[in-house]
């Protein structure tokens, strides 16, 4: 279909190159996937009152990082979501940072 349109190769073009390193980043730069701290230390139950264990997960501007960021597991990304919601509802921690 793409050669009656001229042959340029649009999105179903396969390039010529493809079976060169598939799996690799292409600057050479390998990143170590990061560990969920939760798991690690095998801690079933985030505590809203834990200010010093929620801290490192919320930057200066004051939002909660992400999972591919921080290196939480899905299932402590949630519970430590809702800890730092219920935190910042009883102002031990900032919404936002002036």
């Amino acid at each position: 279909m793409s050669e009656e349109r001229g042959g340029r190769g649009g999105r179903g073009a396969k390039s010529a190159d493809k079976g060169k390193g598939e799996g690799r980043p292409r600057g050479g730069f390998f990143r170590r996937r990061r560990v969920c701290k939760f798991c690690a230390d095998k801690i079933d139950y985030i505590n809203y009152k834990d200010v010093r264990l929620l801290t490192p997960f919320i930057p200066e501007r004051g939002k909660i990082q992400p999972r591919r960021i921080s290196g939480t597991c899905a299932k402590h990304q949630r519970a430590l979501q809702t800890a730092i919601s219920r935190a910042r509802q009883l102002a031990l921690i900032p919404y936002v940072t002036d």
